[in-house]
């Protein structure tokens, strides 16, 4: 069977995915402040392996991203937050 120049639709459907629109937590919500001391609220933009998560995953806006990643930092470096996990094979 051959198929006609520039028709590969009807041979193989294209898959339409449904993106949802991401939200930065702390522009919706103000309660949420970003501190270093607050272990808990960092851990969730920290993958299972220690690094910290892209701004394209979390769905922060650039400024929450930018204020994030420095507590983050901060959290490492007094030994609040770990910079890796110990259950790694590394």
């Amino acid at each position: 069977m051959s198929i006609p120049n520039g028709d590969k639709t009807s041979r193989y459907p294209q898959k339409k995915f449904f993106h949802r629109k991401k939200f930065c937590r702390f522009c919706t919500d103000s309660n949420i402040k970003i501190d270093y001391k607050n272990p808990a609220i960092l851990n969730n933009f920290v993958t299972e392996r220690g690094k910290i998560m892209p701004r394209r995953i979390t769905g922060n806006c650039a400024s929450h991203q930018r204020e994030l990643a420095v507590a983050i930092k901060r959290a490492r470096m007094i030994a609040i937050m770990p910079f890796v996990t110990a259950d790694g094979k590394y």
